[in-house]
């Protein structure tokens, strides 16, 4: 909690933060660097990155006013966990509720369609935007963000990061009708929820295919910034780049960069083609904690691809399973450190799952991971990018430094939600 509300959902890149200047006195022994590494930790947690990325809601409101809020300061990462935010579901307090009927989300192409005026395909697509109301308890006033309509009988998407925390949310329609919503599924790891409210002749989105894309093509997001005054905002811009690898909190997202002007309470909305199509959730936009630096234009979204593959898994069973897991935190090493105590290149293994194949193995906290698989790791990402490539059951190689000695760990994958 900040100043009575729950944080909002600021999140650096995980890098590391080096001290200006080594401790007059340090210890050569593993118990003295990890000591070491909880200095460093606090040091982070007072020194402000340059650059971070912001998810654009919730925006704290209250029924009464339409822009006064409360927003937390950046709460930042000293170790990263491979593995974190993998999870299927993430702190949502929400009431679940089963899938009615089978539902899938259906990509459209866009073989023989002509394309729209902005004009056009802001009349098109408004109905099928809806914003989204998170209440946390014993907090006053709400959390705002925005959401698509998926079905006529009331599926509604949005992201995951909108009601995380959240004991109830409400979904306002176009008319300014407020629903009740109960939640089908959440997946942290992508940033996805499906909420389900009573309702009949909605207007659904016709969803596209996001691997259609090109860079350069024309795009447009419609959302509720800072709140329900400003409800059905268009902007317009191109896309930006496609499969950008962005870290967010300890999870790699692969998403759409566009320039599209995104801000607090867009997030969960659409970004569409100039077919009228939804290609993405707008979930991150990129912002500067230097008064030195401006950043403008720099947002994501979550490709209409992956919406469809994690929306249909959550309708179908209520979360996503089946993620690898290696069961290990690990966190950069200071150079000062590294120097100091002759360490190799690699990751410090800053603690071990209980349970994990990782400690059923011997990895400790205190070791240096040096290689996945055989291939050298310098940063989280370096680890995410070996795992990915694996499926739960299968094998990974660490490769590790102890005592002055390197030796490699084969450790079998297990689910995530099985280790934490």
């Amino acid at each position: 909690m900040e100043n009575g509300y729950p944080h909002s959902d600021w999140y650096d890149q995980t890098t590391a933060v080096v001290p200006s200047a080594k401790p007059e006195a340090r210890r050569k022994s593993r118990t003295g660097f990890k000591a070491a590494m909880l200095v460093v930790s606090l040091l982070i947690l007072i020194t402000a990155s340059v650059f971070a990325f912001s998810h654009s809601a919730p925006v704290m409101r209250t029924e009464r006013d339409g822009f006064s809020g409360s927003e937390s300061p950046a709460e930042e990462q000293p170790q990263t966990n491979p593995d974190a935010g993998s999870g299927t579901t993430s702190g949502s307090l929400m009431q679940r509720v089963e899938a009615d009927r089978d539902v899938t989300l259906e990509l459209v192409p866009t073989d023989g369609l002509e394309e729209l005026s902005l004009q056009t395909l802001y009349s098109v697509c408004i109905d099928s935007v809806v914003g989204i109301k998170a209440y946390y308890e014993g907090v006053y006033g709400y959390g705002w963000g925005s959401g698509i309509v998926m079905t006529e009988d009331g599926y509604i998407l949005t992201n995951q990061h909108i009601i995380d925390a959240a004991n109830r949310a409400s979904v306002v329609l176009p008319d300014g009708t407020e629903l009740d919503a109960l939640l089908i599924g959440e997946d942290a790891q992508t940033d996805i929820a499906v909420l389900k409210v009573e309702a009949t002749g909605l207007t659904p989105a016709v969803f596209g295919d996001s691997d259609a894309l090109s860079v350069g093509d024309a795009v447009a997001a419609i959302g509720n910034p800072l709140g329900s005054n400003l409800s059905g905002t268009l902007t317009d811009g191109i896309i930006s780049a496609i499969n950008r690898d962005i870290q967010v909190s300890g999870r790699r997202m692969t998403l759409l960069q566009t320039d599209a002007a995104l801000n607090e309470g867009s997030s969960g909305g659409p970004l569409i083609n100039m077919y009228g199509q939804v290609v993405g959730i707008t979930s991150l936009r990129m912002v500067s904690r230097s008064s030195d630096i401006n950043v403008e234009g720099i947002g994501f979204a979550i490709p209409s691809t992956t919406v469809k593959t994690i929306a249909d898994q959550l309708i179908a069973a209520g979360e996503v399973t089946g993620r690898p897991g290696i069961g290990i935190t690990v966190a950069t090493i200071p150079t000062w450190a590294a120097a100091e105590y002759s360490y190799p290149d690699g990751l410090y293994v800053y603690a071990v799952s209980t349970g994990s194949d990782a400690e059923a193995k011997g990895v400790q906290p205190g070791d240096i991971l040096t290689h996945v698989n055989g291939q050298a790791v310098a940063k989280t990402d370096d680890v995410l990018s070996q795992r990915d490539l694996l499926n739960v059951g299968d094998t990974l190689t660490l490769t590790l430094y102890r005592d002055g000695e390197i030796f490699d760990v084969d450790i079998t994958l297990q689910d995530i939600d099985d280790l934490y």
